[in-house]
C-alpha cells in the first residue's frame, strides 16, 4: 500500500468510463414470450434503444441510430413503448424522441408512423401506449399543445389506428376522455374488456401530494361511460392501478400514511413501508398481479426490494439474489417476473424470476466490471441527527483505493451530494461516477434529506413550504457531523447536485459558510421567474407546495432565491447547464451569473449544446466529470493526475 494525498490517487475509472455506464434499462415489458426493454447509448448521442431477448436467450438493439425510444410527455416522459404478438410476429409500437410521434415497427421493415406533427408548440406527444389489436387500435395519453406557451396544453386518453390512418389526420385519433384533468396516467383495462382505470390530478398538486382513482365503463364499441372517482383526494396519492386477472381492482395508495397495496379498497399488506413511489413518469410499475392470483411488488423502507406477495396472506417473499434495489418497472408473463435491480457492487441489470422455482437469474444488461471491484466504494448507511432532532437518511461512500492510502494525520475531503426531485430519493447502487471520486481519494455523501421519498409521508412532508431550508439544513448536518467525528475534512466540504439538488447546492453556498465551493448542474435559481413561466407545465405549480403561494408569500420567493442573493455566494463554484433544457432553462443560470459579474469570486460554466434536463451524451459527461474534479483540485489543493484544468474566472 503506498502513500498519496487524499484526492490524488491514481485510479482506473476515467470519466470515459463512468459516461459509458451511465444510464440503465428501464420500462420492462414482454412480446409474447420474449422480455423487452429500453436501454440507454451515452456514446450514441444519448439515445435510448428498444433491446429484444429471444427465446433463446441472444439479444439485439432493436432500432438502429438515430431511432430514440423516449417519449417527451410532461417532459420526464413516461413508457414509450408496448408490443403484442399477431400472426407469430412481434407488433410494436414506439415514441420517438426527434418528432414525438408514435410508431409501428414490424420486424423486418421499417417504422412507420402512427401519428401526425403538429405544428403548434410543443406539438403532440404520446406515452403509456396500450396494444388494442382487437379492435385494431392502441390506447394511449396524449398531451396536445395548444400554443405556444408551456401551459397552453391539454391531456387526454386517447385511441389511434393501428393502420396508420391517422398518420396526417389529427382527426382520426380517437378521443377516449374530455380534458376535464389537467394531468392523467394511461388506462388500465380490466380482463372482461369492460372497465378501464386510471389516475387523474390537477393543479396545483403534484402526483405525490394527491391523485383521484378513475374508473369508467368501456362500451362494446370502445367509448368510455361517464368516469367516477374510487380513491384518492386532494391528500391521497394513489401511484398505481392495475386489474387482477380475476377483475379485481388493485392500486397503491398512501392513504395510511405510507404506499399500500389494495384490492377492492381492502388493505393487503398493511406495512410502515412502500410498495409504491412518485410518478415522476407516466408508466412506472411498482406492482403487477400474476395470473396465479399472486402479485410482484417492488417494496421497501429506504430501500426497494423486489418481491411476491401472497394477497390472501399478506405475506411477501423477496427474490433471493445480490440485488438491494429495484427499479419502478415491472413485467409479468405466466409465472414470470422482468425488473431492474442493482446493488452497491453491481450496476442495473434485467432480472427474471421464475415464481414457480423462485428461481432469479440475470437475462439482460449483465453487470460485467470494466475494472477490478477492489477499486468500487464502501458506502455505509447512516442516519444522523438534524435540527430539532429530526433524523436525516444518508450513504456514506469513504475514500476507496486497493493501492492507494493517505499520510496517517490527514483527513479527507468530502463532497455532499443532494439528489434531484426533490421529491425522489438517491438509491445505495453502484454509481461510477461516485467512484470516480472515491478511488481518487475524495469521500461522497448522499443526503436523503427531509422530502425525499422511502421513508413514509410524513418524512417527505418535512419539505412542505421549507424548500432552501429543510434541504439545505439536512445537507449540513450530514457534513457538519462527518467534520466533527473525523471522518471529513473541515475546510474540504463541498456540495454539489443537479436539478432539484442543483438548489440545494446553490442555495447552500449563499446561506451556508459549511462548503468551500460547490458544484452546481441544470438548478432553479430564481424561484419568482420559475413559478412564472419559465418552466414546463408539469412543475409550474410544485413551489406552491415546496415553498407556498407566489402571490401570498412573494417575499418568502425573494429570501430564498440564490440569484437574489449573488452577494452572498463567496465560495468557488462551477455552474453546468443544457442549453435546450425546458424543465430549468438557460436563462436562469445567466442570470445569476451576470449577478457574480465583478464579484471576484472564481467560478466556471459550462454551456452544452443539444443537452437537456440531464446530460446523456457521453462527451458531455466526460467534460463534466472532469470539470468538477478540476474544481475540487484547485479549491483543496490536490494533485489528481491527468485531469485538464478548469479555467476559474473571476
Amino acid at each position: 500500500m503506498r502513500t498519496l494525498a487524499y484526492g490524488s490517487w491514481p485510479s482506473p475509472i476515467d470519466a470515459a468510463l463512468a459516461a459509458a455506464h451511465d444510464g440503465h434499462p428501464e420500462f420492462v415489458g414482454f412480446v409474447g414470450d420474449e422480455a423487452w426493454w429500453t436501454e440507454p447509448r451515452p456514446t450514441e448521442a444519448g439515445r435510448r434503444t428498444l433491446v429484444r431477448r429471444r427465446a433463446d436467450g441472444s439479444q439485439e438493439s432493436v432500432l438502429p441510430a438515430p431511432w430514440n425510444v423516449r417519449s417527451r410527455v410532461i417532459e420526464y416522459g413516461g413508457r414509450p413503448w408496448a408490443g403484442a404478438v399477431r400472426d407469430g410476429q412481434p407488433l410494436v409500437v414506439f415514441v420517438n424522441f426527434a418528432d414525438q410521434r408514435l410508431y409501428r415497427y414490424d420486424p423486418g421493415s421499417e417504422p412507420r408512423p402512427l401519428t401526425p406533427v403538429s405544428q403548434v408548440g410543443g406539438g403532440l406527444r404520446w406515452a403509456e401506449p396500450q396494444l388494442r389489436p382487437e379492435s385494431g387500435e392502441v390506447w394511449c395519453v396524449l398531451e396536445e399543445f395548444t400554443g405556444d406557451g408551456p401551459g397552453d396544453v391539454r391531456r387526454v386518453l386517447a385511441a389511434v389506428p393501428l393502420d396508420g390512418s391517422a398518420a396526417e389526420d389529427r382527426g382520426a385519433v380517437r378521443e377516449l376522455t374530455e380534458d376535464r384533468h389537467r394531468f392523467v396516467s394511461g388506462p388500465r383495462v380490466s380482463p372482461d374488456g369492460r372497465k378501464a382505470a386510471w389516475l387523474a390530478w390537477d393543479h396545483p398538486r403534484m402526483p405525490w401530494d394527491g391523485t383521484e382513482l378513475l374508473l369508467a365503463e368501456v362500451a362494446d364499441d370502445g367509448a368510455f361511460g361517464e368516469p367516477r372517482v374510487v380513491a384518492g383526494g386532494p391528500e391521497e396519492s394513489v401511484a398505481q392501478v392495475d386489474w387482477g386477472f380475476d377483475g379485481s381492482l388493485l392500486y397503491a395508495s398512501d392513504r395510511t400514511g405510507w404506499w399500500n397495496l389494495y384490492r377492492d379498497h381492502e388493505p393487503l399488506c398493511p406495512r410502515e413501508e412502500e410498495f409504491g413511489g412518485p410518478l415522476w413518469k407516466l408508466g412506472q410499475r411498482w406492482f403487477a398481479p400474476l395470473e396465479s392470483g399472486l402479485i410482484a411488488v417492488v417494496h421497501g423502507r429506504g430501500a426497494a426490494l423486489l418481491g411476491v406477495l401472497d394477497p390472501e396472506t399478506g405475506e411477501v417473499v423477496d427474490a433471493a439474489g445480490p440485488w438491494t434495489e429495484f427499479t419502478s418497472t415491472l413485467a409479468v408473463h405466466g409465472d414470470r417476473i422482468v425488473g431492474v435491480g442493482a446493488s452497491p457492487r453491481s450496476a442495473h441489470e434485467v432480472v427474471e424470476v421464475d415464481t414457480r422455482t423462485g428461481r432469479a437469474r440475470v437475462i439482460g444488461a449483465a453487470h460485467d466490471d470494466p475494472v477490478d471491484p477492489a477499486h468500487y466504494p464502501e458506502p455505509q448507511i447512516r442516519t444522523f441527527t438534524g435540527p430539532a432532532g429530526r433524523e436525516i437518511h444518508a450513504h456514506i461512500y469513504p475514500p476507496h483505493s486497493p493501492s492507494w492510502a493517505a499520510p496517517g494525520d490527514e483527513l479527507p475531503p468530502y463532497v455532499i451530494w443532494a439528489h434531484g426531485g426533490p421529491t425522489s430519493r438517491a438509491a445505495l447502487v453502484l454509481d461510477l461516477e461516485i467512484a470516480y471520486f472515491t478511488s481518487r481519494g475524495i469521500g461522497v455523501a448522499v443526503v436523503n434529506y427531509g422530502g425525499s421519498t422511502g421513508h413514509g409521508r410524513e418524512y417527505r412532508n418535512r419539505l412542505r413550504e421549507q424548500w432552501g431550508v429543510v434541504d439545505v439544513e439536512d445537507c449540513a448536518a450530514v457534513a457538519l457531523a462527518l467534520a466533527d467525528e473525523g471522518t471529513a475534512d473541515r475546510a474540504r466540504l463541498a456540495v454539489r447536485g443537479g436539478s432539484a439538488g442543483g438548489w440545494t447546492s446553490a442555495a447552500s453556498l449563499v446561506t451556508t459558510d459549511v462548503y468551500a465551493c460547490g458544484t452546481i448542474i441544470y438548478p432553479v435559481l430564481d424561484l419568482a421567474n420559475w413559478a412564472s413561466g419559465e418552466t414546463h407545465d408539469f412543475e409550474s405549480r410544485y413551489l406552491e407546495t415546496l415553498v407556498g403561494p407566489l402571490a401570498e408569500v412573494p417575499a418568502r420567493y425573494t429570501e430564498r432565491s440564490p440569484v437574489e442573493h449573488a452577494d452572498r455566494i463567496t465560495a468557488p463554484f462551477l455552474l453546468m447547464q443544457g442549453l435546450a433544457d425546458v424543465i430549468c432553462p438557460p436563462v436562469q443560470c445567466e442570470r445569476l451569473l451576470e449577478r457574480m459579474r465583478g464579484r471576484q469570486v472564481p467560478h466556471a460554466y459550462l454551456a452544452f449544446e443539444g443537452e437537456g434536463h440531464g446530460f446523456r451524451r457521453a462527451d458531455t459527461m466526460i467534460r463534466a466529470l472532469e470539470s468538477e474534479l478540476s474544481l475540487y483540485a484547485q479549491v483543496f489543493g490536490i494533485d489528481p493526475p491527468g485531469i485538464p484544468t478548469l479555467e476559474l474566472t473571476r
